[in-house]
Order: structure tokens, then sequence, then C-alpha cells
């Protein structure tokens, strides 16, 4: 069995999240790492939207260094890679668990879990679990914000080429001409809206509405999308519309895949952003962000947003750290939204700063590596 080969298994939940971390990995590792990479995805319709040249009626792909394979049931009969990499606890094909046992060197076996920044992740990362009654030993691998996790996804050059861009007032102008937004107004806040459905967006759209400086909103087409169009007496909307109505204008965006999201996120002053994947890439641009976490119905969720923002803010002043907590809990769920909006522009530089020291920290922490010794180490 090649000892650099790679199995991923994703079965996709949200849409775009899980997929996402997924196909963000699979390529680190393929083309940083020189892995051979399968990918296994059980709707490459969402996948798709990710990757646009792949075609989500083919079984088997290659697309940017990765074989892309349809999660099939039953599931076809294959050779186990070294490492498996079983997505956010997706349970592999029995068949293929079953070929694990046989092979003559086990594979390594990792669990990736969700991301969270709860302090109980440190005492689980890297866990054993020995199969109940194979000779198989699976491992919990969880992404975190410390040195006791395995850190997040950071692709080798990422960083490099936000501050290029940052430091390219060319390339930001030509930027937003390919988006259809001119150049800035004095005084203006540009804002990017990705997020799931939320009671609090018409109260936001109004606070922009009446603010005393132009607001550009730049808003993928995605689930928040019929709320907004909804305040604007649309129907619908796709990509291309401009509403505009005092001192806000919004624009819609097409769905855009990853590279060109992250450009999104650079050349914004300020994004709201959703999930995981989305999370993790607001804090690589160095700006401030608002997250929207994924909700349960048990609230737990809440949990999961309290701890992020507690160590988000651990080195803020307390006013700025106050504002963040006000306006990240009237996005989820809180009230008041327009007034915790002012808290955060009032504070708006020094959240900028903290942006920019926050994601050099976290740069020293980098998931596909500490997996990759990790896997090293096992096998």
């Amino acid at each position: 069995m090649p000892s650099e080969r790679c199995d991923i298994f994703c079965n996709v939940i949200d849409n775009y999240g899980d997929i996402g971390v997924c196909w963000r990995l699979a390529r680190q590792l393929a083309n940083e790492h020189g892995l051979q990479v399968r990918l296994w995805v059980d709707d490459l319709a969402s996948f798709v939207a990710l990757c646009p040249e792949a075609d989500a009626a083919r079984d088997v792909q290659h697309c940017r260094g990765v074989e892309i394979c349809r999660w099939l049931a039953p599931f076809p009969r294959v050779e186990p890679a070294a490492l498996v990499i079983e997505a956010f606890a997706c349970n592999l094909p029995e068949a293929y668990i079953a070929a694990m046992a046989a092979a003559g060197q086990k594979p390594v076996w990792i669990n990736l879990e969700y991301l969270s920044a709860e302090a109980w992740v440190e005492g689980c990362h890297k866990l054993p679990s020995p199969h109940p009654a194979l000779p198989l030993t699976k491992y919990f691998f969880f992404p975190g914000f410390t040195v006791k996790t395995g850190g997040l996804l950071l692709e080798k050059s990422l960083l490099a080429r936000r501050d290029a861009f940052f430091a390219d007032a060319i390339a930001q102008q030509n930027y937003w001409q390919d988006l259809g937004v001119g150049p800035r107004l004095p005084g203006e806040l540009r804002v990017s809206l990705f997020g799931y459905e939320n009671p609090a967006i018409p109260e936001l759209l109004r606070t922009w509405e009446a603010a005393d400086y132009p607001v550009t909103c730049l808003l993928p087409v995605g689930r928040s999308l019929p709320q907004v169009a909804a305040h604007f007496g649309a129907a619908t909307a796709t990509a291309g519309t401009l509403w505009q109505r005092g001192q806000l204008r919004v624009r819609v965006l097409p769905f855009v895949e990853q590279e060109k999201y992250d450009a999104l996120l650079w050349a914004c002053d300020i994004n709201f952003v959703r999930g995981e994947d989305s999370c993790v890439r607001a804090q690589w641009a160095g700006k401030p962000f608002v997250w929207q976490i994924y909700p349960q119905h048990d609230q737990v969720h809440l949990e999961k947003l309290e701890a992020l923002r507690g160590r988000y803010c651990k080195d803020l002043s307390e006013p700025a750290g106050n504002a963040v907590a006000a306006l990240w809990q009237a996005w989820n769920g809180g009230d008041d939204v327009a007034a915790a909006w002012q808290g955060v522009m009032r504070d708006r530089e020094v959240l900028a700063q903290h942006g920019a020291d926050w994601s050099r920290a976290l740069s020293r922490n980098n998931l596909a590596l500490n997996l990759l010794d990790f896997f090293r180490q096992v096998a």
C-alpha cells in the first residue's frame, strides 16, 4: 500500500460548509505536500459550486490535483489509502472499513472533527478510539485555536498573497471594477454579508440606510438573499442586482468559489460570515468579522460562539471586547443589532489592528502540517 495516499470522505450536510473544508484540505495535501488524494463526496452538485470545472454527472474525475469520486452505495471495491480521513464523523462505508481491517499495514484512520474554540477540545485532540470488533483504531483530530489542538487550514502562500493585495492599490481598484463597484466614496464602508436566514437582517439594513457615512454591502447569492430582497420590496434577485436606499447600496454577487471569496474578504472593511469555512477565512483576512454560527435546536451553538468570542477578545480593551460581544450576540438571536453595530463602529480602528494581530498569531499553527506530522508518527 503506497505510504503517501490519502482518502477523504465527505458527507455534505450544510450545502457548502463540510465540502468546503474537505476540498481545501484535499488540495493542500495534494498540491503542497505531494499526497495522492481521493476525495469521496456524496453530493457532487454542491461540490461543483466550489469547483466549477467539475462535472456533477461523473463518478470519477480529476480536479486541481485531486481525484474526485462519487460516494456510491453500494461502495465500490477499492484499496484503502495509508491515511484515511473521515470528515465530521460521517461514518465510513462498511465495505471500506472491512478493507482497512484486512490490509497488512493498517491505515491511519482520523476523524476530522468540527472546529471549536471550547476548552474541552484540547483534552480530546488525538485521542484514540479502538474499533470494538476489528483491529483498527480511529483518532479524533480537532481543529482549533491553540497549540494543543490541530490548528487551522492555511495554504502556504495565502498570507503573502493577501498582503500583496493590501499593498497594491491598482489590484484593489481592478477588483472592485470587476465586481461592478466603482471607486470608494469619502468615508465609505464596504461590508460583505454571507449568512444564514437571520431575523436581525432587516434592522441591520435599516441601520446602514440611516448611517452618516456611505455603506456598500456585497451580498453573495445564498440563504440571506431572500430576506434582503424582501427588504427592498423584491420577490427575488439575481447576481448583478443593485439596490439603493439612503446611505446603503447592496450589490448582489454570484456565488463565489473559494479563492475569489478570499479576495472579497480582503477587500472589505468588515465581514459577516457563517459556519466554519468562511469564519476561518475571515480570520485569515485579518479584518473585523461577525460570525453567525450554524444554529442548533438545543442552543449549544451559543456556547461555541461564546468560546471563540472569548479567545478572540482576550487581548482587546474592555470597551472593544464588549462591542464585539454585543454584535455577535445580537447577530445570533439577541437584541438591538443597531446599537451593537454602533459600538463596533466606535472601535473600528482598534478592531482592525486586532484582526491583523490575531491572524498572525493563528498562522503559527497549521492544520495540514499538524495532521501529516501525526499521521507519520502513528503510521
